[in-house]
């Protein structure tokens, strides 16, 4: 896909990851791009700099959602991509509470399903939209020391995964974005990113770079830490020696996972 003359929304628009998308595409061309995040002062201040339309938004609501792509449509057209880009980490393990697991749950994977609930059906009619959803390289891998990011991240690639094998014939085309350590708010306690920092912190610019790369090849994964593809194919060669050696990282890094991640 070609941002030139395209509607793109994309969520937790106000900074980071997202903000940095929210201004690219505008910079390809879009004809609109609609900013989204629970930040409603600095969603519509990203707009406001893009010439866009700037929406407050709780993504763990799905009758938000259906209302963000409803106003959405309202003013540029049909939705030819949406970028679910918001989420959090929790750390911790088994022990973290309900509370927080169903919180991290409804806001890192079932926004990525409100989402597509609200735009499949028109994009199908259409013949063609796409989805693009922010997971993170721990979906691929793991997450040390927060078991709730590990886990929503990996149901997170599942969803993608499953809307590109069911959706694709019917033009639609699906993308994950799974980087390592983006200097965002998520990582501004670390100086190097902590774990997820290994190969290096980049700055979310970068990121979205990867994305306009990934898009335009229409694929699947998106990784702007390119080391990640070794680290999965070592994942699937040898899942015991694989384990090995993430519970080596887990030791080296036991001090530190307080830190934030990816």
């Amino acid at each position: 896909m070609e941002l030139a003359g395209r509607h793109a929304v994309v969520t937790g628009g106000a900074s980071g990851i997202g903000r940095a998308l929210a201004r690219r595409f505008a910079k390809e061309g879009a004809r609109g791009v609609v900013v989204a995040d629970l930040d409603e002062a600095g969603a519509k201040s990203v707009a406001d700099e893009i010439g866009g339309l700037g929406v407050g938004l709780d993504v763990s609501d799905e009758v938000q959602l259906q209302e963000l792509v409803a106003s959405a449509e309202a003013r540029f057209g049909p939705v030819d991509l949406f970028c679910s880009n918001a989420g959090i980490g929790i750390h911790g393990g088994v022990e973290v509470p309900d509370e927080d697991w169903s919180r991290i749950w409804e806001i890192n994977l079932m926004s990525h399903i409100y989402a597509a609930r609200a735009v499949l059906p028109g994009m199908i009619e259409r013949g063609e939209g796409y989805l693009l959803n922010t997971a993170s390289a721990a979906g691929l891998l793991t997450q040390i020391g927060s078991a709730p990011y590990a886990v929503t991240k990996h149901a997170a690639v599942a969803l993608a995964e499953w809307l590109a094998i069911t959706h694709g014939d019917q033009g639609i085309r699906v993308s994950v974005l799974c980087p390592q350590a983006v200097r965002t708010a998520m990582t501004a306690g670390s100086k190097d990113g902590g774990v997820a920092g290994v190969d290096g912190m980049i700055e979310p610019e970068e990121a979205a770079d990867c994305v306009i790369e990934g898009l335009a090849d229409e694929r699947f994964l998106i990784l702007p830490h390119p080391e990640v593809a070794t680290y999965m194919q070592r994942k699937a060669g040898d899942y015991d020696r694989w384990l090995g050696g993430m519970q080596r990282l887990n030791a080296r890094f036991q001090g530190r996972v307080g830190e934030p991640v990816d």
